[in-house]
């Protein structure tokens, strides 16, 4: 339809790449991004920590591990043709307790299903290699686990949105979604905008938005701080790549781990601290409708009596640096709680169903004209080209 109107909401990494796969896929329509804050990357993918991941960890079928390696492989050649940081510094998965060498050989077989490329099982003296300062009994080498700059990217992806004839429309908070005609009225505050359809991108405001469209009260974002620390100068050359913990398969986050920065940083984290406001950074970020949100969830509840031991081990260590770092030597003994100061955090839109089980895989409802995008956690970045090439397929059959 030369005159259909598309509109997107949010201007993070995922929202933009589906804007921009809507201008090249579909010439002629016309594709309007609306966006609350004044900027692009405002939160999740402004506050991220860069990894472009090789699809290690997700199950071999699943949105995740399918949209993951295409994802990348499109990132890639993206950030090469538009001159933007991208570096294949290679991760190690290291194993460190006897324990965790089952979970990594596990680990290793989920990779292999997903055809991660390279990647390959190493012992002590080759962890060493990799990276010197490094230790663990075993560990899993993705040598094409690469870092990059998500915002970069997505004001990239704008201009080209842009350049195509579409809009980017900043300070439009949605407050009302209502057919109209065959279509849509999307409303702010002071301003509307009429759409064919609408693609919901909202990270950790998904499912408020979502439910203004009549989309299901579940799943329900929960909010997760990630809380880094910044490695001191003089001990970044400690750490050459990155190294990671095996996760704990009951828990979608992957663990304190170092990583390096394309600016030549080196961060330790994110930590997971259930966070008092869906935008809150900090302990003094308090909001108490969003934490009356938390609590009539009842799947928050239900979380709470089966994790509630991890949620206080965590929150120990986003209030001590010494407990924060306790883990983290365990993989580069060297750097300790006064080699590290106190960086950034970011925000984990994570989504949490009734039943109180967090929610891993990418997932997409539909409703109508309207395609809600409402779990995009990591590797979201990473597939940003992969997710909008689905979300748009699934667009043409509308």
């Amino acid at each position: 339809m030369a005159d259909e109107i598309v509109g997107v909401v949010g201007a993070g990494i995922v929202g933009l790449a589906i804007a921009r796969e809507l201008t090249l896929r579909r010439p002629g329509t016309r594709v309007v991004v609306i966006e609350k804050e004044d900027r692009v990357a405002a939160h999740q993918t402004g506050h991220n920590s860069g990894v472009v991941h090789a699809g290690i960890y997700y199950p071999p079928g699943s949105l995740k591990a399918r949209l993951c390696t295409r994802g990348g492989a499109m990132l890639r050649e993206y950030c090469a043709e538009r001159g933007i940081a991208y570096e294949a510094c290679g991760k190690l998965v290291v194993a460190v307790t006897p324990e965790d060498v089952p979970r990594l050989d596990a680990l290793a077989v989920r990779a292999e299903a997903n055809q991660v490329p390279g990647l390959r099982r190493v012992g002590p003296q080759e962890i060493k290699d990799i990276e010197p300062y490094a230790t663990g009994l075993a560990a899993l080498h993705s040598p094409h686990t690469a870092i990059t700059d998500y915002p970069a990217i997505s004001r990239a992806f704008a201009d080209d949105v842009i350049a195509a004839g579409g809009e980017v429309r900043f300070g439009f908070p949605v407050t009302g979604v209502t057919p109209s005609g065959g279509g849509l009225v999307v409303s702010s505050r002071d301003a509307e905008v009429r759409v064919d359809q609408l693609v919901i991108c909202a990270g950790i405001q998904s499912d408020l938005v979502a439910r203004l469209a009549g989309d299901d009260a579940a799943p329900r974002i929960v909010p997760f701080r990630g809380e880094y620390m910044r490695v001191r100068p003089e001990k970044t050359h400690l750490v050459r790549g990155m190294i990671y913990p095996v996760p704990d398969p009951r828990y979608p986050f992957l663990g304190v781990h170092f990583t390096r920065r394309v600016n030549g940083e080196v961060e330790v984290g994110p930590n997971a601290v259930l966070a008092t406001a869906r935008e809150g950074y900090g302990w003094g970020d308090i909001s108490p409708a969003d934490l009356a949100g938390i609590a009539s969830w009842p799947g928050m509840w239900r979380m709470a009596a089966k994790h509630w031991r991890t949620g206080i081990r965590e929150m120990y260590g986003s209030v001590s640096k010494r407990a924060y770092m306790t883990a983290a030597r365990r993989y580069v003994p060297e750097i300790g709680a006064a080699d590290v100061e106190r960086a950034g955090s970011g925000v984990r839109a994570q989504a949490l169903d009734r039943d109180g089980s967090l929610v891993d895989d990418f997932r997409i409802h539909r409703i109508g004209p309207v395609t809600a995008v409402r779990n995009a956690p990591s590797p979201a970045a990473t597939s940003s080209m992969a997710i909008a090439a689905h979300v748009v397929d699934g667009l043409s059959t509308l």
